[in-house]
């Protein structure tokens, strides 16, 4: 997460705010009151619907009716309010320091959120970003080049992902690693299988190479399809 919290006060305007997220290159704010608590955060999302660049929902007048004017009278304070505190989200989605990351991450999706704020005892810690997502994806993967070992290590790395998942083939598979180059033979009865396969032996640290052997068998006709042309697919250099 990021401990660096870039927060905005609940009685600041919303041209103050939009500057805050302009000169930090960030999407969204968590709001604080005087005790230094999150009470809501303002996004984006927050911002799309305003009077002011013609983009306020008009409905026809009969759905206004059904709506009703107390909810009439909530969006346009939304769209014409120029206090943080008057549009912000109210509904506050956050987590604390001790949350796994993919519950984090299963929330993001759930709510369809950029940002997460991290709170102790209602207090902001730090917030984490899909960005801070991304740094800890590079420098994993970094990392791994650096761990690289040797034929054995990378064969044994292959077999305990390809332990994990369900989809592999679990009779006639035959994986051979030599100087780096990974051999894969033996029958898919899906065409996917091959592609998934490839992805995870190409994850692996330390593999230069995949040569693919694999026949395809079609499971209702038992049509055989032999590889193409063993194909081999070269992996990524090392990140720098």
């Amino acid at each position: 997460m990021s401990r660096n919290i870039i927060s905005v006060d609940r009685d600041a305007t919303i041209a103050e705010a939009i500057r805050l997220m302009l000169d930090n290159r960030i999407s969204g704010l968590p709001v604080i009151d005087a005790a230094g608590r999150v009470i809501g955060i303002l996004t984006e999302g927050d911002l799309l619907r305003r009077s002011e660049t013609g983009t306020e929902r008009h409905r026809p007048r009969w759905l206004e009716i059904l709506m009703g004017p107390g909810r009439l009278a909530g969006e346009y304070v939304r769209t014409h309010g120029r206090k943080v505190e008057e549009i912000m989200t109210r509904d506050l989605v956050s987590v604390t320091p001790d949350t796994p990351l993919d519950e984090v991450v299963a929330l993001m999706e759930r709510r369809r959120i950029r940002r997460v704020p991290v709170l102790d005892g209602g207090v902001p810690v730090g917030i984490v970003s899909r960005t801070d997502l991304l740094r800890a994806l590079a420098r994993t993967l970094e990392e791994q080049q650096v761990t690289a070992g040797g034929d054995n290590e990378i064969r044994k790395r292959i077999l305990a992902e390809l332990a994990k998942v369900s989809w592999v083939p679990r009779d006639g598979l035959a994986i051979t690693v030599a100087d780096g180059i990974v051999g894969l033979d033996g029958v898919i009865l899906d065409e996917k299988e091959r592609e998934a396969l490839r992805v995870a032996v190409e994850n692996v640290p330390g593999v230069r190479a995949v040569e693919d052997r694999l026949v395809w068998v079609e499971p209702v006709s038992g049509t055989i399809i032999d590889a193409p042309q063993t194909a081999r697919t070269t992996t990524e250099p090392p990140l720098r």
